[in-house]
């Protein structure tokens, strides 16, 4: 059965993952790096359509096919995280998963605007186009790198909906929790976290405070910084300009909406978000 860990993009997967893997895929609970990311993978992706018949050049073909990819993944009846950003939602009728191939999910979510200056900078585009494109309910993302290949078809929809979707669904049990308070109180949301994933799974072992502490230590962003730049890491991308790597791990903690952008732009994205602002206390 999966559990899925949520987000819309550049909402802080990579660092729930992290947390998440140094738990529950290692004797110690530190992270040591990006292999270890690769305990939890990403669905949908061409590893788990290849039984199937589709049309790779066609965006959403594969559709169709993702409650029956589940399955074929459940029939070890294994316990498995997976990483997604698709909205949890209908696309011509057919469903993101369901209650048989489903244990429950956790979402994380992140203030709008430091999405938008971490959107801009990671995708280089510049701010108007970033919220653009969070403010696009048809929108979706694949591997680019791949020429006529949407195996990786995500529907994300926007910034909004895609967070609303699982908040508020009744399909499954989902932690719900903001980057935000994961970075201030990040042991004791962690613990939390934890706690809804023994629950889900009746794992009677217990809460293991040192490997909690070892997987919060060692997946600081310093520390992933530092990882980055001595072993490397699998999600960075090639500068359009330079034609150099772009840091994933860029300013993470340090990185201020306030900081970054006028006073006009500003009020525009209030103005925007201002109900999602209040709905989720920003």
């Amino acid at each position: 059965m999966i559990i899925w860990l949520s987000s819309y993009p550049k909402n802080g997967n990579t660092w729930l993952r992290s947390l998440i893997s140094a738990y529950y895929y290692t004797n110690d609970g530190f992270f040591l790096g990006d292999q270890q990311l690769k305990n939890i993978s990403q669905f949908p992706i061409k590893k788990y359509l290849e039984s199937f018949k589709y049309d790779p050049g066609k965006a959403g073909d594969t559709v169709r096919l993702w409650l029956a990819a589940q399955e074929k993944i459940n029939l070890d009846k294994k316990i498995r995280f997976f990483k997604t950003h698709n909205a949890l939602v209908k696309i011509d009728q057919n469903d993101f998963t369901n209650q048989k191939n489903t244990l429950g999910g956790i979402y994380i979510v992140r203030d709008p605007r430091n999405v938008l200056d971490s959107m801009s900078r990671h995708f280089q585009i510049n701010y108007d186009k970033a919220l653009n494109v969070m403010l696009n309910e048809k929108n979706f993302i694949y591997d680019f790198k791949k020429k006529n290949d949407y195996s990786d078809y995500q529907f994300i929809s926007s910034w909004e909906k895609n967070y609303q979707s699982w908040k508020n669904n009744k399909l499954i049990p989902t932690k719900f929790l903001r980057y935000e308070d994961l970075l201030n109180e990040t042991f004791f949301v962690f613990k939390e976290i934890i706690e809804f994933i023994d629950k889900l799974t009746n794992n009677k072992s217990g809460f293991s405070r040192e490997k909690a502490k070892n997987a919060v230590q060692s997946t600081s962003f310093e520390n992933l910084k530092k990882i980055e730049e001595t072993k490397g890491f699998g999600e960075f991308i090639i500068s359009r300009k330079e034609k150099k790597k772009i840091p994933f791990f860029h300013l993470g903690p340090k990185n201020k909406w306030q900081e970054n952008f006028d006073t006009k732009f500003v009020e525009k994205l209030n103005n925007i978000f201002e109900k999602n602002l209040t709905e989720l206390n920003y």
